[in-house]
């Protein structure tokens, strides 16, 4: 009888121990569960906030315009003779004219001209021919120039810069086109180039360049 009586006590003592031991198993479930929401909900909060950096830096600079610029190259100079008496002189030279476009996207320019001037009054142009410069490259166009006093009036200035043997230019030009971005997006945009060349008449050669 005692024995039985134990027997009993043992299989309620049991049937105790494993409900008590279910029951941490089914919070830890449950907790599994909550972490692992957290998680989720976590990694959609990180993912939102990267996809808002990104647009962010993309509209910052892939797709933010810039304004192409215009500048003489390196001027090679043919001719170059001048009399300070008259006064008067002639030259000609090869250079480039380059297009940089630091964009996302390619620069169409059309067709445009390249005025130079002693001090205000043109001396000679040269064509600009339409082009493109494409996605952050430079489009170089070599062009050969012919410049001459023939439309300038008599000057002083000029006979005193002329025997001085400093000859100072400059080169003003204005290119109007569009950037395209995406394949969707057309920008318009007028790239401008203001040169001042000066040319060192002993030796027919540049003395200095500078493009702003």
């Amino acid at each position: 009888m005692a024995e039985k009586i134990q027997q009993a006590l043992a299989s309620v003592k049991g049937y105790t121990t494993r409900k008590d031991e279910q029951l941490p198993t089914f919070q830890s479930e449950e907790e599994l569960k909550r972490q692992k929401r957290i998680k989720l909900f976590t990694y959609i909060g990180i993912f939102i906030v990267f996809q808002i950096i990104v647009m962010t830096v993309f509209g910052l600079t892939v797709m933010k315009v810039k304004t192409p610029r215009v500048r003489l190259g390196a001027i090679s100079v043919q001719e170059l003779t001048s009399v300070p008496a008259t006064p008067s002189f002639n030259t000609s030279f090869t250079t480039q004219i380059r297009v940089k476009n630091t964009n996302w996207g390619p620069y169409k320019f059309d067709a445009g001209i390249a005025t130079f001037m002693y001090q205000g009054v043109p001396v000679g142009q040269v064509a600009i021919p339409k082009s493109k410069a494409g996605m952050r490259s430079t489009k170089k166009i070599n062009v050969e120039v012919s410049l001459n006093t023939d439309a300038l009036p008599s000057s002083s200035t000029l006979s005193n810069e002329l025997n001085s043997g400093v000859l100072t230019l400059t080169s003003q030009a204005k290119l109007t086109g569009k950037v395209e971005l995406m394949l969707i997006m057309k920008k318009k945009k007028s790239a401008n180039m203001d040169c001042t060349i000066a040319f060192d008449l002993s030796t027919k050669t540049v003395k200095s360049l500078q493009c702003k």
